[in-house]
């Protein structure tokens, strides 16, 4: 089983100071960098320390969710966001649970008494709504509905029907994991606050594009089905 690691970045020269010296590359087999034309140093920096940067052609993060996903060449891809939020010393954790057999393996921020610093109380409920929400429609036991940092078997998306557009996947793919049946399992990791820049996501708009996606799931509808509703 080989591992592949998709980084991505945009103006984040502060945090990947800090982070990228944590990441061993020797734990991987492929490091995919993703940057969405940073103007701060950000894909300076990296080359600097050996990393080859891919200037994302499309924008927004799910534009270079897809087209890191589409450089893959690993059995598995571990996604990661070097703004502090993800620890690099989970990666070999989520390495060896997904060698246990696992379709998907979760970085949860809310298992085995991790917690999340960033979290506002906005965020922090949103959270926990949506996972007890799944847990409750689907017969899930999902702690982390949300989270990014996670680990997954190549094919996961083509497996399960799931088309990257411009909403985030995290939520789809959890539930569609569940309702197929694959194999998921969860690792508690703590989410340190974010070091520098600032989140793009604004908590309406996805908490928003969050409910669609679960509606959507829940009543079988086209994935696309409340697209045109939903922008703003």
């Amino acid at each position: 089983m080989t591992f592949s690691l998709v980084i991505l970045s945009f103006n984040e020269i502060e945090a990947l100071r800090v982070i990228l010296p944590r990441i061993k590359k020797e734990w991987l087999d492929e490091i995919i960098f993703i940057d969405g034309a940073s103007t701060d140093g950000s894909i300076e920096y990296a080359q600097s320390l050996g990393y080859q940067v891919t200037i994302q052609k499309g924008k927004g993060v799910m534009a270079g969710y897809k087209e890191g996903l589409a450089a893959v060449t690993s059995d598995v891809t571990i996604l990661f966001t070097p703004d502090g939020n993800c620890l690099p010393e989970k990666i070999p954790q989520l390495i060896a649970k997904m060698k246990e057999g696992y379709d998907m393996v979760v970085c949860s921020r809310y298992k085995d008494g991790a917690k999340s610093e960033d979290d506002t109380l906005i965020s922090g409920f949103g959270n926990w709504m949506f996972s007890a929400l799944v847990r409750a429609l689907f017969k899930a036991q999902c702690t982390d509905l949300l989270g990014i940092y996670r680990a997954f078997r190549k094919d996961i998306h083509s497996r399960l029907d799931i088309k990257i557009i411009s909403r985030p996947v995290e939520t789809r793919t959890y539930i569609r994991a569940i309702t197929y049946g694959l194999k998921i399992a969860e690792i508690g990791g703590d989410e340190p606050a974010r070091i520098g820049g600032k989140s793009c996501r604004s908590i309406i708009k996805n908490g928003f594009n969050e409910l669609s996606i679960v509606i959507e799931e829940f009543f079988h509808l086209p994935s696309t089905f409340l697209d045109k509703i939903l922008k703003f």
